[in-house]
């Protein structure tokens, strides 16, 4: 999903295999499906930009159409479902970095229990509310993977200049992913704009993002890569921030 490393995320989703991308697609399902109830219950993505803009990401990843639908259904009430409903996790991961883990789940308790576990056995440990949440802010963040785009599109400068004009507040480079920030209301003109200018887009979504970033050891960063594995394999978790600099 976005996350520690949102750009990593996104190139890992695209190479994962079937067993994974079961799990990814399953977890697409649910947040489509909390989406439709978030948005009284409209199915109907022309109505419901939340449940658009994830539509649009499962797309890209190749979801299957009768999922999408039947996660729909699930929300709509059409379908039986779990009752779902969405988790927030602060915490403080190997080398001190913070970390907000988000999910959703049809069983707090029993997930609050694993991200325990996950926590501890990977030294990191549960944080109180609002210890670690004034570190990040809310960001529209647009992920376009420069080895997809026109050769035009592929120089960083270009790039820049049109995101800017398109009314990005700031951009980052990480390897081949190029990031775009923006305001969060200003997210679907800013994706609408690019897509005009024939860009072609990975993901858009809200997500939380450090308001500082801190350095660790290689070696911490090694048991923050492993922690990070071991919540994302989990069924619930949907998504792992943290102000790890990559």
């Amino acid at each position: 999903m976005s996350g520690h490393s949102h750009a990593k995320t996104v190139m890992g989703t695209k190479m994962a295999n079937a067993a994974k991308k079961g799990k990814i697609f399953s977890k697409y399902g649910h947040l489509i499906t909390i989406a439709v109830k978030d948005g009284g219950g409209s199915g109907d993505p022309t109505k419901n930009s939340k449940l658009k803009a994830i539509m649009d990401q499962a797309k890209k990843m190749d979801m299957p159409k009768e999922n999408i639908e039947r996660a729909i259904k699930k929300g709509t009430g059409e379908l039986a479902g779990e009752n779902l409903e969405e988790v927030s996790f602060e915490a403080f991961g190997p080398g001190g970095i913070a970390m907000i883990i988000t999910g959703i789940t049809d069983n707090k308790n029993r997930t609050l229990g694993e991200i325990k576990i996950a926590l501890n056995m990977n030294n990191g440990k549960l944080a109180g509310e609002g210890a670690v949440r004034w570190m990040f802010e809310n960001k529209g963040t647009i992920i376009i993977d420069l080895s997809s785009q026109t050769e035009e599109l592929k120089n960083k400068e270009n790039l820049e200049m049109i995101a800017i004009e398109a009314g990005a507040d700031d951009v980052k480079l990480e390897n081949d992913i190029f990031i775009i920030y923006t305001k969060p209301e200003d997210l679907e003109l800013v994706k609408k704009s690019l897509e005009e200018k024939n860009i072609k887009i990975d993901s858009a979504s809200v997500s939380l993002v450090a308001k500082e970033e801190v350095n660790v050891s290689d070696k911490e960063k090694e048991h923050c890569q492993k922690l990070f594995d071991v919540l994302d394999d989990n069924d619930a978790v949907q998504d792992v921030y943290s102000n790890l600099k990559n």
